[in-house]
């Protein structure tokens, strides 16, 4: 890791989470009573940020907020949770982005999403980060933000270890997946990248090995029950725990968050995958996507 500065930049969104947990959800005109309420920092960057920085990594964030009460706050809590919020950006006149997340009584979600275009970052957003993405030497960029910003960052970034998070998109493919030194890719992305979906682990482990031929050193898609890790001479298929399923919000953010400390910390591919799907299990546990994790504790849960 580096000296004093932050040692991974994420590049990504930041909301408002706003969680309801019900019984059942209510068909037109119906409605429900509310079980339980959270209210906290979400989006899929914030959430990363936060799992890097309760796995010991020092973290910093590049996304947009709005000049809100909503954005004041999500910066405090992210302050709070040891991230550098240098990079983020209070945007004039914007509404801070809001994402609800109502869940039944089987774990099933369903999102209300909140995200008007002020708070997506934008080419300039980043070209302004670009001392952090220069000099940390992890750069986590998730792929739902514009292509403008992700190529801008994936080039400041180049020559660091970048992970992406996504499916990049066809016109940019070949350019991002050779600059990447690790892709994360949920069942839907997985379907993106193969053109068709990945039905079975053994497909998803062809594809990974293509994938790799292309510039990754390793590639992480989801299948159903399991995570299929691919690097060059060697797979692993880590099955899903058998945590019960409270809110399946966030188990890729802590999944990647966790994928990225453990290979920071030296530990071989296979370890890491263990590791950092054990970290995907450990936050399904509980509603929301923000993540409850200790190095110890995911280490210990994933027999390490």
């Amino acid at each position: 890791m580096s000296g004093g500065g932050p040692d991974v930049c994420v590049v990504g969104q930041i909301a408002r989470d706003l969680v309801l947990v019900v019984g059942e959800v209510p068909g037109p005109g119906g409605s429900a009573r509310v079980r339980r309420r959270r209210e906290m920092l979400g989006g899929k960057g914030a959430n990363q940020a936060v799992g890097l920085a309760q796995l010991g990594m020092r973290p910093a964030l590049a996304g947009v907020v709005g000049d809100d009460d909503a954005g004041r706050d999500a910066l405090g809590q992210a302050v709070r949770d040891g991230i550098d919020v240098s990079a983020v950006v209070r945007r004039e006149g914007a509404r801070t982005g809001l994402i609800v997340d109502v869940v039944d009584g089987d774990g099933r979600w369903r999102y209300l999403e909140d995200l008007p275009p002020p708070v997506l970052l934008t080419e300039a957003d980043v070209t302004a980060a670009g001392p952090l993405l220069r000099d940390a030497p992890w750069t986590a960029v998730q792929l739902q933000q514009p292509p403008e910003a992700v190529r801008a960052a994936v080039g400041l970034a180049r020559g660091n270890r970048i992970v992406l998070d996504g499916a990049p998109s066809e016109d940019d493919r070949d350019e991002l997946l050779a600059a990447a030194f690790a892709v994360r890719a949920d069942a839907r992305e997985a379907a993106m990248l193969a053109g068709a979906p990945v039905g079975s682990a053994d497909e998803a482990v062809r594809l990974g090995a293509d994938l790799v031929r292309r510039g990754p050193a390793l590639v992480a898609l989801a299948v159903e029950d399991a995570n299929v890790f691919v690097w060059e001479g060697g797979r692993a298929v880590v099955p899903l725990d058998e945590t019960r399923v409270s809110d399946t919000t966030g188990a890729g953010d802590a999944l990647t968050a966790a994928l990225i400390a453990a290979l920071a910390r030296g530990e071989p591919p296979e370890r890491a995958a263990r590791f950092s799907v054990a970290a995907a299990g450990a936050t399904v546990g509980h509603p929301g996507g923000r993540p409850a994790l200790s190095f110890e504790g995911v280490g210990a849960r994933a027999g390490l």
